[in-house]
């Protein structure tokens, strides 16, 4: 039997263009939204790496947030990448009227891409994209299947289609306290020749917390991208390594901690603890010695960061 994570060791990741809406906005929309949002920790840009990041000294650069218990970070990153439904977040509701609630909320100003209606799968179910690009899918459980509110799901589409299954392979056999708990693939019932023998709906653990993952039913294109990527809170530099390792693919995405997987998803191989300490340190130089060293990294190298850290 899996054990359930005490600790979040995957934090979701995202990439706001601030120039359009500023993650502080963000956070502050989904404090309207969803009863327990909390706001755990903000860091700003200093002049560091600011021929990087091409931000404003002292201005937000991160948000550590939480909702419902399930903890985000938000960038304001500028206009690099944009968001779409190539990873969503399950919301899993327990009453018609909470979900109503999220949903009349959530599509103010969004788009949505299916309808809150009944389906083979759930008694009330609907997919909207929010007015800041992030797409959740809420579901009415009549028993829950997780105790997490908020999932994290993959979709696969375009050149990845067809690929989920051997992704939830992969993934629960890098990861500890892994397992997969169901996969559900399209049929001939179906009568859906595109989809065929492809996941209709899977789920799975990862360090504890629960993933889910589909192949798209009908042909689209919505590729992974740095948009959303995922921390990987490491606390040694030989977790780092073996991340790194079992993980990165694409070199020339390697950069500060980021790497991208042979699926294109982006990760970020970090030591978040020890990073968000330096970050949150009075000493203004020292945070700054911080930032210019992990600049000019592609793996963190935790001894190199300590050094440069002190000075």
């Amino acid at each position: 039997m899996i054990r359930k994570m005490k600790t979040q060791k995957i934090i979701s990741h995202l990439w706001f263009d601030n120039e359009k809406n500023s993650v502080e906005k963000v956070v502050e929309f989904y404090k309207t939204v969803f009863k327990n949002v909390e706001i755990k920790n903000i860091s700003r840009y200093g002049k560091a790496g600011q021929e990087i990041h091409r931000q404003k000294p002292g201005s937000v650069m991160t948000v550590n947030f939480s909702i419902e218990n399930y903890e985000f970070v938000g960038l304001n990153g500028g206009d690099y990448f944009q968001l779409n439904p190539s990873v969503s977040f399950f919301v899993l509701c327990n009453t018609e009227k909470e979900i109503e609630d999220f949903w009349s909320k959530l599509k103010e100003n969004g788009k949505v891409l299916m309808p809150l209606d009944n389906y083979e799968w759930s008694p009330k179910y609907g997919w909207v994209e929010d007015k800041f690009g992030v797409n959740w899918q809420l579901m009415l459980e009549e028993s829950r299947s997780t105790k997490e509110k908020i999932v994290p799901s993959f979709f696969f589409t375009g050149k990845s289609h067809g690929r989920a299954e051997e992704a939830i392979n992969f993934y629960t056999s890098v990861f500890k306290n892994s397992q997969i708990e169901g996969i559900l693939k399209y049929t001939k019932d179906d009568k859906n020749d595109y989809a065929f023998g492809t996941v209709k709906h899977a789920q799975f653990q990862l360090e504890g917390q629960t993933f889910m993952a589909m192949d798209s039913g009908i042909e689209n294109d919505f590729p992974f991208n740095e948009a959303i990527s995922f921390i990987i809170d490491c606390q040694t530099q030989e977790e780092i390594d073996y991340y790194w390792n079992m993980l990165s693919t694409i070199p020339e995405a390697e950069q500060c901690g980021w790497l991208k997987d042979k699926f294109g998803i982006s990760w970020q191989v970090v030591p978040s603890t020890l990073l968000n300490k330096m970050l949150q340190d009075p000493d203004n130089e020292k945070r700054e010695r911080a930032v210019a060293s992990f600049m000019q990294m592609k793996k963190f190298n935790i001894q190199q960061l300590k050094k440069d850290f002190e000075g």
